[in-house]
């Protein structure tokens, strides 16, 4: 099995739980808004998706399952850039997918143009170990 055919089946997966969690379910939650607390912790705007049982899930799972500070996100993409020749596993790969929501939302909350460009610079990690994950080679090479 490829590695993007698994990593598909992950997602599929992640946003298909069980009959009546979907991709459109998780869409929905980001559509209905999003913020970060001052404990950087995401809750949900709308307030009767928040109070479902999907929306709890969902919340649980941005806010438990990854890190919450920059240090530590910059370290989890050095240990995930360093173990290249392992594939994820689909508990691996749903903290990744939802880490790089958290440092979009991260860079999109900053005011200061550094912290800003600091939480991008964490995404566009993010996003190359994803697309390496998928295709077996990374987008950029930061040598």
């Amino acid at each position: 099995m490829s590695r993007c055919y698994r990593y598909l089946k992950y997602l599929c997966c992640f946003f298909y739980m069980d009959k009546t969690f979907s991709f459109i379910f998780c869409i929905q939650f980001l559509l209905g808004g999003v913020k970060i607390n001052p404990d950087n912790n995401v809750f949900l705007l709308d307030e009767e998706l928040a109070s479902t049982r999907k929306g709890r899930e969902f919340l649980s799972q941005i806010n438990d399952g990854i890190p919450k500070h920059r240090s530590s996100m910059e370290l989890m993409v050095q240990r995930l850039e360093a173990r290249q020749k392992t594939p994820l596993t689909q508990d691996q790969f749903k903290n990744l997918v939802l880490s790089m929501v958290y440092a979009a939302l991260q860079a999109g909350v900053q005011r200061s143009k550094e912290e800003r460009e600091a939480w991008g610079g964490v995404l566009l990690q993010l996003a190359n170990v994803t697309v390496y994950e998928l295709r077996e080679g990374f987008l950029f090479n930061y040598t």
